[in-house]
């Protein structure tokens, strides 16, 4: 008699979380797009163009373990209000520091023509769209999480965890994963607009990277079950090996598609595998702190590849192009590292294995 409500409740839950992810969702494209253009336009460092977003990262590193605290103690509800509420300020600040970039000179001067404000427009959409998506969250029917009455204890402390060979190769792949997608992806705008191309052209590759980083999605667990977790993770690798490939080849626009393309599949693979494997090595007790741990160091990765894309990128010594060669040159040593941690693993279980029989 249980079950149809559960099954009911459980599809109404899985097509709010649609929905307001496809609300929420988009406002990182947006930001992404134009946050390193209109840093790049009031920095007084060009180097600090890609500041704005790096920020960003910042706010997710530092509240990650905060919010699965919260998450954990009053539910995903709780959570998600409060993550919308900062996206929802953090716009508005956005909105009001391009506003007093322009505002301030101007009331010095006497004059009735209206100003433009480039990108001004972008961060007002993102404070609605933090608006609709969040009544979105009104429609959400979770249950408060409860104890387990069966759990031995409050579990492994956070270096337990992280000197689980599982969990520390997981969290590291998920970084580098991470790490790169955003360093690559911050210096796109800048490249494709530094080399001729419009902002809607930025805004086209972007949206191409965006959907080869979350249609796949549809098969990468079945191709998880079906070839093994080690064996996706390895796939991602190459092909996010591939992005950096296509993008030193050349900086026409095909490039910059293709590049970004393979670089949204790459991570997907990656990501998504790493935190598949990262799921097996917790217990329930666990989960939160788990959570908050990976969701910490991974954002502490993307904050350093953030700033690093923006001094890649402008303070290279040279131009456009050899700003943009950089930025994906520097993506090598930390494929090495995430495969080497990966096959380290594989080749532990192997001898481990051994040992056994």
């Amino acid at each position: 008699m249980t079950e149809a409500p559960n099954d009911s409740r459980t599809r109404r839950n899985v097509m709010v979380l649609i929905a307001a992810q496809a609300v929420l969702g988009s406002q990182m494209p947006m930001i992404f797009i134009v946050g390193g253009l209109a840093g790049q336009s009031l920095a007084p460092n060009i180097c600090l163009a890609t500041l704005p977003i790096s920020l960003i990262i910042v706010g997710s590193m530092l509240t990650a373990s905060p919010l699965s605290a919260v998450m954990q103690r009053f539910g995903r509800k709780a959570g998600f209000f409060v993550g919308v509420t900062g996206g929802t300020l953090g716009a508005a600040i956005g909105a009001a520091g391009l506003l007093s970039a322009i505002i301030g000179p101007q009331l010095v001067k006497v004059t009735a023509e209206a100003m433009v404000v480039p990108f001004l427009g972008t961060y007002l959409a993102v404070i609605a769209l933090n608006i609709i998506g969040s009544s979105v969250f009104l429609f959400l029917d979770t249950p408060r999480p409860r104890k387990n009455p069966e759990a031995s204890g409050p579990g492994r402390s956070r270096w337990e965890l992280l000197k689980t060979p599982e969990v520390a190769v997981a969290i590291i792949i998920a970084m580098v994963a991470y790490a790169l997608m955003n360093l690559v992806m911050t210096s796109t705008p800048l490249a494709v607009v530094g080399c001729g191309y419009t902002t809607h052209n930025a805004a086209d590759v972007v949206m191409g990277h965006v959907l080869a980083m979350f249609a796949p999605s549809f098969v990468t667990g079945h191709l998880i079950h079906r070839f093994g977790t080690e064996r996706i993770i390895a796939i991602g690798l190459i092909i996010l090996f591939g992005a950096g490939a296509v993008a030193l080849a050349g900086t026409e626009l095909m490039n910059f598609f293709i590049a970004l393309i393979l670089l949204g599949l790459g991570w997907n693979f990656t990501f998504i595998g790493a935190t598949t494997m990262l799921s097996h090595t917790h217990t329930q007790e666990e989960r939160g702190r788990v959570q908050g741990m990976n969701d910490m160091m991974v954002m502490g990765g993307v904050t350093v590849a953030s700033l690093s894309s923006g001094g890649l990128m402008n303070c290279s010594g040279g131009d456009v192009v050899q700003g943009w060669n950089a930025v994906n040159l520097a993506m090598g040593p930390f494929l090495v590292l995430a495969g080497g941690a990966l096959i380290w693993l594989l080749l532990r279980a192997r001898n481990s294995d051994g040992l056994a029989s």
